[in-house]
């Protein structure tokens, strides 16, 4: 009925290998409880195939629970809350459809293939099986003894035997070691009750994808979806797993040999390498084809065709989410053993990209293709790729980038893979030989036809290691290299001391107007000649100016980083400045002025640091004032670049990127030559109120302003979880004043710190008629922080929010550069950002009441209101 353990882990490897682009797009939706649905209709059968994923497997056990994922799965069967035992089977196979279940190292998935007419029974079943088994304690006795026995049938098997062992040497210290169906006392320990913990703890919504592919009707899909699931509630928060870098595990080589009941020798290689979401995943596919995807490759031609060494020979690439394991395996007779492992660690230990032809290239990245292709064939097939990628992948999009990444491997490619990951210091190596045979000397022989490459080739590419890195090149410029190869792109942040803190009084929107300029053409290429060129390339190359920064932001494709390392040196050294472009960007500028104080919100924050620092350049209109900005020139434009270029800088760099390329680079840009900007703490304004005036508008906006302190102070955690605690659907501010009172329909808080100055502002807004009640409100809530310390749910969601947005918005590689950039900059750690949160954590409702009557104090506040 169930799809065997030992199997189940490459059931994602196997899906990543079978997908294709659907002929139609996917239609794609989140509920309000983050469940992502996927529909796709497929109208060639009358069938629907369903599936939920469910992101947790055995590697999300601990090791008390080794198993639990497994034996959970089969569980489902046993009945639900509102169906007995045998019922989900009967329910589904009277229908005429199919039922089951898998469990993998990274997700368990629960699928249902139905007639077309009816896949919302099919819907009903899955959210039943995941949601709400029965657990009942004596099927649960009963259903160990089953899965033990499926335990003593891989014991059983060689093949199960050899991989079972190369996983928990490979993969040694983490998740990836136990056995997906765990061990006997593990499962024999499993109780209803842990079971129930471990659902609650990982079957949340947020962390769930429904697929269904068929002869449906998306938008009833997405109703019968909403219906089902949308009220089910998320209580965990959820932090995505990071990666493992496969570097770490230099503990061989391992070789182990253990006699049994065997007539075959059965040999087995593994060395770890990253997993699918890294660049490498598809270039390690690569390479396993070519060595032993077929009868055609290296690996089987040489070895069983040629020299007839081995019965069988094979290569695979076991892509995992967080780290990855390249398997090499081999049946084969007792008397062949020691020449076949000579001349197999030989051709491993000297392959080079040249040992493959131009033609074998082709083969290998055609027949991963129509692997691809292949799934298409099938409504459940299909099913299974689109809800595998999009659970994994990013979609589509991320199908795509697999496939170009495959197309994309040529000879130094492949010869950099080689390089890195067939290393035999990474090597574990597991034989099982008949009983009675003499154990060869594998691990002497490994020795000496593959000895290590030394500590040197390990740290050769350092940028593939995973690890952050900061480079001091001196004379003020600092590389900082973060290493990601989930996708094949590369973020650049190049973070100079400035902005606008070079400017005089008089000189406001100059920075900004310079940052405009300066990516509108260089000697070499014109304005139109600059933006073919970046589109050409799916890149783009942008400039901003901050209150002492200035900040020039690089993003494309990673094997393009040659052609934009190159422009955005020009960008740099010879930027054109054109007469015309300062002209066409200064119409540009005013425009936006005005355009932002059309905004309610717009001109409240464009006035908001003038009004708060007087006389201070944290107090400049940051695109300045109009009548100002139409009298800028190129020369000034000119003068102030020739300023600004000769400050320190840091870059930094993440994505997927050569390391050497990325220091060749830096080091060939002019030195700095100017001293860091240095600037006194701004002067907070004595006035205490500020009024603008917006006619003909229907709401007034009301932000009472509370001073703080700069980030380094030692309660920037505390503020930041008084925003949090404050802040969002479910903050104090939007369940009193919005939920309660009906005062507005935006009510919020917002924390903004630098390093020589902060501020709270809690903003509402709201009908004229209102601003007193409003201004009350916000009274309310901050006495209530005074006097009564949270309860400890509203810390607790405060916290969550803080680390869940900290994940979300670190995600994309642009976001982590420019925070490395910013951050060593201005002279903070790396991981402050990060720190400040895990010190919230362990603060109390004590230490928010604390910072709630030293900063949010009312005779201290400044008022702005934007008045109709």
């Amino acid at each position: 009925m169930r799809i065997a353990a030992l199997f189940t882990c490459i059931i994602g490897v196997f899906m990543l290998a079978t997908s294709v682009q659907a002929a139609q797009p996917a239609d794609i939706t989140r509920l309000s409880n983050g469940l992502t649905v996927l529909v796709l209709k497929d109208d060639r059968f009358p069938l629907a195939s369903l599936r939920l994923y469910v992101h947790a497997g055995s590697a999300f056990e601990t090791p008390e629970e080794a198993g639990i994922s497994h034996l959970l799965e089969h569980m489902v069967f046993k009945g639900t809350v509102k169906r007995p035992k045998g019922q989900v089977a009967r329910d589904v196979e009277s229908v005429g459809g199919y039922l089951n279940a898998a469990t993998s190292f990274d997700y368990t998935v629960y699928l249902t293939d139905m007639p077309s007419t009816q896949w919302k029974l099919g819907m009903d079943v899955l959210r039943d099986m995941a949601f709400e088994p029965a657990l009942d304690p004596a099927e649960l006795e009963s259903e160990k003894d089953v899965v033990i026995a499926e335990l003593q049938r891989g014991e059983d098997s060689p093949d199960s035997r050899i991989f079972q062992s190369l996983q928990a040497g490979t993969l040694k210290g983490t998740t990836y070691e136990r056995p997906i169906i765990g061990y006997r006392e593990t499962i024999r320990a499993t109780t209803a009750d842990t079971m129930r913990a471990y659902i609650r703890k990982h079957y949340q919504p947020q962390s769930m994808l429904l697929t269904v592919v068929g002869n449906v009707d998306p938008a009833e899909v997405r109703a019968e979806a909403e219906r089902l699931f949308g009220g089910l509630t998320n209580d965990q928060n959820i932090t995505p797993p990071a990666a493992i870098d496969a570097r770490a595990f230099a503990h061989g080589p391992v070789v182990n040999v253990e006699h049994g009941p065997w007539k075959k020798v059965y040999l087995g290689v593994a060395l770890p390498v990253p997993g699918l979401k890294a660049l490498q995943a598809a270039q390690l596919d690569m390479l396993s084809q070519l060595l032993g995807g077929d009868p055609t490759a290296l690996l089987y031609r040489t070895f069983k065709y040629e020299k007839q060494l081995v019965d069988d020979i094979s290569v695979a690439n076991y892509s995992f989410e967080r780290v990855g394991m390249l398997y090499i395996t081999a049946e084969l007779d007792a008397d062949k053993v020691e020449t076949f492992w000579k001349e197999l660690t030989t051709m491993l230990a000297g392959l080079k990209a040249d040992a493959f032809t131009e033609q074998e290239f082709e083969r290998a990245r055609l027949n991963i293709e129509d692997g691809l292709y292949r799934s298409k064939e099938t409504v459940a097939g299909l099913a299974s790729k689109e809800g595998y990628f999009q659970f994994f992948s990013d979609g589509p999009q991320g199908e795509a980038n697999y496939l170009q990444a495959v197309r994309d491997v040529e000879r130094p490619q492949l010869e950099a893979l080689i390089r890195d990951w067939l290393r035999p210091e990474r090597l574990t190596v597991s034989v099982l030989l008949p009983e009675g045979t003499k154990a060869p000397a594998l691990a002497a022989t490994l020795k000496s036809t593959w000895p290590s490459k030394g500590k040197a080739a390990e740290e050769g590419n350092a940028a593939a290691v995973g690890k952050t890195e900061t480079v001091d090149l001196g004379g003020g410029r600092k590389v900082v290299l973060i290493p990601d190869t989930t996708l094949p792109y590369t973020a650049l942040d190049m973070v100079f001391s400035g902005g606008n803190a070079l400017l005089d009084q008089n000189r406001q929107g100059l920075a900004a107007l310079t940052a405009s300029v300066l990516t509108k053409g260089t000697l070499k290429h014109d304005a139109p000649t600059l933006e073919a060129f970046q589109s050409d390339r799916a890149a783009s190359l942008g400039a901003s100016a901050g209150r002492r920064t200035f900040t020039l932001s690089l993003r494309e494709p990673s094997r393009f980083d040659g052609d934009m390392f190159g422009l955005l040196h020009e960008v740099l050294t010879t930027p054109a400045l054109a007469p015309d472009e300062v002209a066409r960007e200064k119409r540009n500028q005013v425009a936006s002025i005005r355009a932002r104080e059309d905004q309610p919100l717009g001109l409240a924050f464009r006035h908001l640091t003038p009004f708060l620092f007087p006389g201070h350049s944290y107090g400049f209109y940051h695109l300045g004032q109009p009548e100002t900005v139409e009298g800028f020139t190129r020369d000034d434009v000119k003068a102030f670049w020739a300023r600004q270029a000769a400050q320190p800088w840091v870059m930094s760099v993440a994505g997927s990127f050569d390391r050497e390329a990325v220091l060749r680079f830096a080091k060939s840009l002019p030195a700095p030559s100017g001293k860091p900007v240095s600037l006194d703490a701004p002067a907070w304004t004595p006035e205490k109120a500020l009024d603008l005036r917006l006619p003909e508008r229907n709401q007034a906006h009301l932000l009472l302003v509370f001073p703080t302190v700069g980030l380094a102070h030692k309660d920037t955690p505390a503020l930041e979880l008084l925003q949090s605690v404050l802040a969002g659907q479910s903050g104090l501010l939007f369940r009193d004043m919005r939920d309660k009172q009906g005062l507005g329909y935006t009510v919020t808080a917002m924390n903004w710190q630098s390093d020589l100055a902060g501020f709270m502002v809690l903003y509402i807004g709201t009908e004229p008629g209102k601003l007193e009640q409003a201004e009350a409100g916000f009274r309310k809530v901050i006495d209530q922080l005074h006097a009564t310390a949270l309860p400890d749910e509203e810390l607790r969601r405060g916290k969550n929010q803080m680390r869940g947005d900290y994940y979300r918005e670190h995600q994309r590689l642009g976001s982590r550069s420019s925070e490395a950039a910013m951050l060593t900059s201005q002279g903070y750690p790396l991981l402050f950002n990060r720190e400040v949160i895990d010190k919230a954590e362990k603060l109390a409702p004590s230490d928010l009441e604390r910072v709630a009557r030293t900063y949010l104090d009312m005779n201290k506040v400044r008022v702005v209101k934007v008045l109709p």
